[in-house]
């Protein structure tokens, strides 16, 4: 059965118009069963429970020989284009005529997939050759949909037993300058091979190497297109035992799969963590020693006299101990900032601890966005905690306005760019957009988890909060700054403690980026854990530098420009993005770049939280120690 019919009474069921045949392939994601909106208390279970399940170990099904195995299309769209997928049945393919949707978990919703039985007859162990899909009579129309389709490399995706199977919808032939030639030819017959042992299918794949494609070309307008659909099955059995002991890359090699560990970006990282650490070390234990020995050798000299004329004799970061901790402007925003952060470095931390202790399966990668959304709820708390803390230890007073702030400091940006994203995934038909359910399950977990535990967190930050003892006395009237040369200036610091930690990870934000935003599967882990301790002790050591040559000249307005100096390095991861896309990437079109930049965008404001977080609490805590150890008046 042709599936125009049963797509366009999906459409009406769910209240939208069918568009002309130029949006064919941006029709409105096909409907889920009305049954997951009784599904809400399974699906929360699933989020807070089932965040990845190993589909080559626990949970795979057994068969005996002649059981039916279901074959589920699930999703086309631009090969070059990770975020761009549309539902499989939108194309004008064989389709039963009543579609039929699996139940998926949260991570296969956020991921776009959308699976529906097909009309393929698997039994296990069974070969089939050349059986009779369907017939099917396709229009001008719905040839050209085809057409576009093929141009734009369009890639379908079907599940066998949790296993994807990927293969082209068409191929294309562009050959010669004079005479140029241009071929369209549709795969009207698919091989599927599957291996098994014992009782469980370990392997599955699809291939059209065999086949001739069937020709779209020199088609009249008005007239119609028969195309008969065929396939073949063929089992072979295997001694491999599980699915996670295959080769990795031993998939068929639809996707690429050139990952390895790259010794070049760890041995570069190590070195530049080596020298500022070093640096630092240097300042600590030779220039402030030198320091502190000057001053307070100054300072027993000079005992005899007035405190005014010591003042006048001094000079460098000592002369400002009366205002160094002199409380910020805009302290609840900075209290908001500092809590997000440290609950994005708790998410972060979780995140690569739970994939290092296996957690996550490369088959199942959407384990990964459940268990970021579980760990985003469940870290609110620490984001409430350390903001209302800190501000009630610099004396702040409203304590609900800040938690509120702290709140929205990434839920409303974030919630805004997601609206804008899943617009235009809605708008464009792509089954990337999320279903109604998805976002109330989304908003009640925020609502019922996250929010009470930001508050819950913030109470217990108000009133575990001692004063902020600071080692030295604030005055009442503020010192004046002296002119700060242009390389001590907010833009120069912010250069440099943006530069130099993005350089430590710029190698490996290349395998990030083509992970995310491409077909790599990434499972080097410790290696990430490895970088990601490297991002942060960089951030740390030169935030500790930076703040020390700002005290030197004397400028004791350091709290933003700690968390902005070393903060910045989301502004370069950003920029990144944008070469990544231009230079790296076959990206295009309105929805992938959307999403990309949108995202993008994210990404670097969760980085500059991240690390300015950790960029502030070096600078106070190295603070702290200098003007510990400094005898004062």
């Amino acid at each position: 059965m042709f599936c125009g019919a049963a797509a366009a009474a999906a459409i009406r069921h769910r209240g939208g118009q069918p568009r002309g045949s130029s949006a064919a392939l941006r029709m409105t994601v096909l409907g889920h069963p009305g049954s997951w909106s009784c599904r809400w208390l399974p699906l929360l279970l699933l989020l807070l429970l089932g965040t990845g399940r190993d589909p080559g170990v626990e949970g795979v099904t057994h068969y005996k020989a002649g059981d039916p195995v279901i074959l589920y299309v699930n999703k086309v769209g631009p090969y070059h284009n990770p975020q761009e997928t549309y539902h499989y049945y939108q194309l004008p393919v064989c389709c039963p005529e009543k579609i039929r949707h699996k139940s998926l978990s949260l991570g296969e919703v956020l991921d776009g997939d959308r699976m529906a039985e097909s009309l393929y007859e698997i039994r296990f162990r069974e070969n089939v050759e050349k059986r009779i899909l369907c017939h099917m009579q396709l229009s001008s129309a719905q040839v050209e949909q085809l057409r576009q389709a093929i141009e734009e490399l369009y890639y379908f995706e079907f599940v066998v037993d949790d296993l994807p199977i990927r293969g082209f919808v068409g191929y294309m032939e562009e050959s010669g300058f004079l005479p140029h030639s241009h071929k369209i030819g549709l795969w009207t017959h698919l091989d599927f091979h599957l291996e098994f042992h014992g009782d469980r299918i370990i392997f599955a794949n699809v291939s059209v190497r065999d086949v001739k494609p069937h020709s779209l070309d020199g088609l009249r307008p008005d007239e119609f297109l028969g195309l008969t659909h065929t396939y073949s099955v063929r089992w072979s059995e295997t001694s491999v035992e599980r699915r996670s002991d295959r080769r990795r890359g031993d998939d068929g090699g639809f996707f690429p799969r050139t990952l390895e560990i790259h010794w070049l970006s760890i041995i570069n990282s190590m070195v530049l963590v080596f020298l500022l650490v070093g640096f630092v070390a240097v300042i600590l234990m030779r220039v402030l020693r030198n320091d502190l020995a000057r001053y307070n050798l100054d300072e027993e000299t000079t005992s005899g006299g007035s405190g005014d004329d010591f003042d006048q004799g001094d000079n460098g970061w000592k002369i400002i101990h009366t205002d160094v901790f002199r409380f910020p402007p805009y302290r609840g925003l900075l209290c908001a900032v500092l809590g997000v952060g440290a609950q994005f470095l708790a998410l972060g931390t979780g995140i690569i601890v739970m994939a290092l202790l296996g957690m996550f399966n490369v088959h199942r990668h959407g384990a990964i966005n459940s268990a970021a959304i579980l760990l985003y709820a469940l870290t609110c708390c620490i984001s409430g905690y350390v903001s209302s803390h800190f501000y009630r230890q610099i004396g702040g007073e409203r304590w609900v306005w800040n938690i509120i702030l702290t709140t929205s400091l990434f839920s409303v940006p974030f919630f805004l760019t997601w609206s804008v994203v899943n617009s235009v995934h809605w708008a464009n038909g792509s089954t990337q957009a999320l279903p109604a359910t998805t976002i109330l399950l989304l908003l009640t977990v925020w609502l019922l988890v996250g929010f009470p535990l930001t508050v819950i967190g913030g109470i217990f930050g108000k009133n575990n909060a001692s004063p902020f003892d600071a080692p030295c006395r604030t005055k009442n009237i503020a010192r004046e700054i002296p002119p700060q040369p242009w390389y001590k200036s907010t833009l120069v610091h912010m250069t440099v403690g943006g530069f130099l930690p993005f350089s430590a990870i710029s190698v490996e934000l290349y395998y990030i980026f083509a992970t995310v935003w491409g077909r790599e599967q990434y499972t080097l882990y410790g290696i990430l854990f490895f970088v990601f301790a490297i991002l942060l002790s960089v951030g740390a050591c030169i935030s500790i530098a930076l703040t020390y040559f700002q005290l030197s000249g004397e400028d004791y307005h350091w709290w933003w420009r700690s968390v902005l100096s070393v903060g910045s390095t989301g502004l370069f991861i950003f920029f990144y993005s944008v070469f990544y896309y231009a230079r790296r990437s076959n990206m295009s079109g309105v929805v992938q770049t959307v999403e990309f930049f949108g995202y993008s965008l994210l990404t670097g404001y969760v980085f500059f939280l991240m690390l300015g977080t950790i960029s502030f609490f070096s600078s106070l805590k190295f603070i702290r120690y200098i003007y510990v150890n400094l005898k004062m008046d």
